[in-house]
């Protein structure tokens, strides 16, 4: 064997070490291949040439040998660039030990052909000296059984081999060359094994696999691979095949995908990214937009999910992109794109003919078929299998995009509340194409149909920020002229740049007439955008005339917003004075015409009808034309023969329903009563009463009127017309001002009348609002009857008004019965009121009571009360009461009185001891301002026990001590006001 020196190292050289293993190395060729050691193994691999392993054991003898002398082995004496091209042949026992191996494989092969642990062994011993060593990666986690193509290519290239060294490709050709011959042969005997050929593939990866190697020759391996294997395998190559098609770029990787995706479309946006990225140095926008629109169409009919969750319009946006940024390669030019339009509108109006017109039918198989339209493949059942051909999906043919009838067609008509970037995005590809009058045009027609303002504010802001970069160029043109220019030249883009910024000025200008425009289109019925377009229009008057004739041609007015009236009522103002700003001269007959039309209109409510007869009665009044007021309020209420309309039915015209309405009829009366006499105004009141659309303020004006005029006994008629119709609490104000008018009217002339009225008005009145007629009822009768019946309606009051009112009236009872009686003949009455008042209101009224018999001398009746009205009163939220009876006791009683109130006074404590009495009583304490202090802890295990039996609601027990700090003492009165003679005895001592 050739040893190669530092010196003489050279490529020729090199080559000459080579062939190793090509032809097989034999002991003939080779003598060093067996040793004298290694005789005993080939006799016993002679005696027992079909043994496995035997051959097994002898390879992995003489690899486990291989190793051993490898690391024994010195440096090497070549210079480092000389190693790096023979890689793991550099060292003389590498080359000696693969020319053994492979002795030994070739021969155990002989025997076991079909071996595939046998070819795999050494197929990987072949590897390793050719391609250098195995780069093993770590993976955590398993991989998916069946993974989507897009999840196995990302795996796929994180597992992608990679080897340290390795053959130089020219140096070490021949055993380049030998390895594929020995994956061919191993292929011959076992074709259908996936491994192999996975390892076979995994060469073309390398990458110092030679050219003639990993080209074409990888190419065909690819599809023999996949025509070799079942198709339950073939995405294992598809992966590793797209994967070696990415790295080659160029026509491969067009030709390679557009085969997979004829069977699996789930990459294309993988495939579209290839086509478009930068590091491709043979980029193919045309084929990507196709790629991406045939996608979007699909995504659109739910015949694809985007693996990467994007929506059927995210795709078209992709798409849309493409065609921004490659709009000279993608789209048409304008020509073409007039042309092909107007082909498509013809095809289009053929189209639809032809499907209005009956289809002759005829029978195949069974099977109807129709003779138009392009040729679709039709299953049995009816549905369409596949689409029919559409050029610009196809992305081998070289036709380019009719950009504006693709945005139209799939986007606007789809995504209508995108429009505003699908339009923005046209104007930028004929930005990109030069062609800026398309461009303006383009944003022009998008401002022209969007409904919405998103949409209008992205359009209007690139249109000018469009027309600000062509002004900018054309100035900078200007400021920096070629010298090429002649002065036409430059006078003419001056002139472009005079009507660019005039254009820009009128853009401006235009703004709030497009978003009004947007709003218009977006609902035509919006009756306040009118109005505000009216306004727009400024001193216009024949723009604003125009535009109020547009309006009432426009608006539906039973889907027009609220207040289309003042549409009608503002355009006959604008008549009626003389336009705008006045200058005109006044035209009423025009509009008389407008108000007249108004009348005829079908509004969504009676309000608005009734109100455009109210402003032409007042636009006549303006112009005193007072006859011509009353004669239009006449032609507005006239009175059907059928008056059972009901006003609220809205199926009918509100014209039938005019009649009923409250609003004409209150404008008409105070006309009358302005202009009419008092007859024509009684007749209106009257009409409005016999329809039974008065309300209170009706009855109470009619009445005014009628007072107003001396006609008094008429006006009371009114009211009690007016007590009739309506109920309480209606009903109560008409009450209070009809007996208040009364009661002026008459006073004491007309008392039993009067007490009629009164029990009228309390007959059917709720207890809610019976209190103020019950006290008018008795002041009347204090005032002109008898003191006895007035008294007799205090006590009905004092029974029939509600419980919050019950006190007061009480008080007022009492009160009465004092001035007129004396303070005796209110004891009853005070007995009653503790019988009927609640328990807070009770315990207010007992200190009254007790007062009272204090100043007659009835002592005992008042403590009585006092311990009468203890029950209700809790000792820390009432200390009011118990003071009181502390002071009275000290003023009146005596030691076992005294005694006797202490005693009650423990056992309402224990009785109201709660804790949400206690929280009660610190509530009070804050809101007084009088925050009590906290009892002292007892002072002995008895005074604890008695606490602790009072707070559990038990028996409570008198202690015969006297505690350091009572609260009865907190209650003492001022030292200043005690009494001199007052007689100290302990508050917890007991008889």
């Amino acid at each position: 064997m050739t040893v190669v020196t530092t010196q003489s190292a050279s490529l020729e050289s090199l080559q000459s070490i080579f062939p190793l293993t090509s032809p097989v190395p034999t002991p003939r060729t080779h003598p060093d291949l067996v040793s004298p050691k290694d005789i005993h193994r080939e006799e016993d691999l002679l005696h027992n040439p079909f043994s496995f392993r035997h051959w097994w054991t002898a390879i992995q003898n003489v690899k486990e040998n291989s190793s051993a002398a490898q690391r024994a082995e010195g440096p090497l004496d070549l210079p480092p660039e000389v190693a790096a091209l023979l890689g793991p042949l550099a060292f003389p026992n590498a080359r000696k030990y693969l020319q053994r191996l492979t002795y030994l494989y070739e021969s155990a092969l002989v025997h076991f052909p079909t071996s595939f642990k046998l070819w795999k062994s050494y197929l990987q011993t072949r590897m390793s000296f050719v391609l250098g060593k195995l780069v093993v990666k770590k993976r955590a986690g398993g991989r998916k059984k069946f993974p989507e193509m897009r999840e196995a290519l990302e795996d796929e290239q994180e597992d992608m081999e990679q080897w340290e060294g390795g053959l130089d490709p020219i140096v070490g050709w021949e055993e380049w060359k030998s390895l594929i011959a020995t994956f061919e042969r191993a292929l011959m005997w076992l074709p259908k094994m996936p491994r192999l050929w996975l390892l076979y593939l995994s060469i073309f990866n390398h990458p110092f696999c030679p050219p003639l190697i990993s080209h074409t020759h990888a190419r065909r391996t690819f599809d023999r691979a996949l025509r070799t294997l079942p198709p339950s395998l073939h995405s294992r190559i598809w992966a590793r095949y797209l994967l070696w098609a990415e790295k080659k770029g160029g026509a491969t990787t067009v030709a390679v995908y557009r085969r997979y995706l004829a069977v699996d479309p789930s990459i294309t946006e993988r495939y579209t990214s290839i086509l478009l990225s930068p590091e491709n140095p043979d980029p193919r926008p045309l084929e990507a937009a196709k790629l991406l629109l045939s996608l979007a169409r699909k995504a659109a009919k739910g015949e694809y999910t985007s693996p990467e969750g994007k929506s059927p319009y995210q795709l078209l946006l992709d798409w849309l992109e493409v065609v921004e940024e490659h709009a000279e390669e993608v789209g048409m030019g304008v020509d073409d794109t007039v042309d092909s339009n107007e082909a498509n509108t013809k095809a289009e109006a053929e189209q639809q003919a032809a499907s209005q017109q009956p289809s002759e039918a005829a029978s195949v198989n069974g099977e109807l078929i129709r003779f138009a339209g392009p040729a679709v493949l039709v299953a049995s059942d009816g549905k369409t299998l596949l689409s029919p051909y559409d050029e610009d999906e196809d992305q081998r043919s070289p036709r380019k995009l009719n950009i504006e009838h693709i945005i139209h067609k799939d986007g606007l008509k789809v995504y209508q509340d995108q429009a505003g970037r699908l339009w923005t995005g046209l104007a930028t590809y004929w930005t990109k194409r030069g062609e800026f009058d398309r461009a303006k045009l383009t944003f022009e027609n998008g401002l022209a149909s969007v409904l919405t303002i998103r949409d209008f504010t992205q359009i209007f802001d690139a249109y000018a920020e469009f027309s600000e970069s062509v002004i900018s160029a054309l100035m900078e043109s200007i400021a920096n002229p070629d010298e090429d220019e002649d002065e036409e030249d430059v006078k003419e883009t001056e002139a472009e740049l005079d009507a660019r910024m005039k254009e820009f000025e009128e853009l401006m200008d235009r703004r709030p007439f497009l978003v009004n425009d947007v709003l218009l289109r977006r609902n035509p019925n919006d009756v306040q955008e009118w109005e505000k377009r009216v306004a727009l229009w400024g001193d216009n008057d024949e723009k604003v005339a125009e535009t109020y004739n547009q309006a009432l041609s426009t608006v539906n007015p039973r889907r027009a917003t609220a207040n289309f009236h003042r549409i009608y009522i503002n355009f006959a103002k604008f008549y009626e004075e003389g336009g705008t700003t006045g200058q005109a001269e006044a035209d009423l007959d025009s509009a008389r015409k407008i108000l007249e039309k108004a009348t005829k209109v079908n509004f969504k409510s009676v309000d608005e009808l009734a109100e455009a007869w109210c402003e032409w009665a007042e636009m006549e009044i303006r112009h005193e034309n007072y006859d011509e007021a009353i004669r239009v309020m006449q032609r507005a209420a006239v009175i059907p023969k059928n008056t059972k309309i009901s006003y609220h039915d809205h199926s009918l015209p509100v014209q039938v329903r005019l009649f009923k309405s409250l609003k004409l009829w209150s404008f008409y009366v105070d006309l009358e009563e302005s202009l009419g006499t008092v007859e024509s105004t009684k007749a209106v009141y009257d009409k409005i009463m016999d329809l039974r659309i008065a309300n209170a303020q009706i009855i109470i004006n009619y009445a005014a009127f009628l007072e107003e005029h001396k006609y008094w006994e008429e006006s009371f008629k009114v009211y009690e017309r007016g007590t009739e119709v309506f109920t309480f609490p209606v009903s109560f104000e008409i009450w209070n001002i009809y007996l208040a008018k009364f009661i002026k009217r008459y006073g004491g002339e007309k008392v039993e009348r009067a007490r009629d009225l009164f029990e009228q008005a309390l007959e059917k009145c709720p207890e809610k609002f019976c209190k103020p007629i019950f006290l008018m009822y008795a002041q009347y009768e204090e005032e002109h009857g008898l003191a006895k019946r007035a008294m007799s309606i205090y006590d009905r009051a004092t029974q029939v008004v509600k419980d919050e009112d019950k006190f007061e009236m009480f008080t007022i009872y009492i009160a009465k019965a004092t001035e007129n009686y004396g303070l005796p003949a209110t004891r009853p009455i005070y007995e009653r009121a503790l019988e009927v008042l609640p328990d807070k209101q009770t315990a207010e009224m007992c200190l009254r009571f007790a007062s009272m018999e204090r100043k007659l001398g009835e002592i005992d009746r008042a403590r009585a009360i006092y311990a009468h009205a203890s029950q209700f009163c809790d000792p820390r939220v009432n200390p009011k009461f118990w003071q009181e009876w502390h002071s009275f006791e000290i003023d009146t009683g005596s030691e076992d009185t005294f005694r006797e109130m202490l005693r009650i006074r423990r056992s309402v404590q224990a009785q109201f001891n709660t804790e949400a009495s206690y929280l009660a009583a610190q509530m009070a304490s804050k809101e007084s301002g009088r925050e009590e202090e906290e009892p002292a802890a007892p002072a002995d295990p008895m005074a604890q026990a008695e606490r602790q039996a009072g707070g559990a609601k038990g028996p409570a027990f008198v202690s015969a001590k006297q505690n350091p700090v009572r609260q009865e003492e907190q209650v003492q009165p001022d030292p200043a006001q005690a009494n001199e003679e007052e007689i100290h005895i302990s508050d917890d001592e007991d008889l």
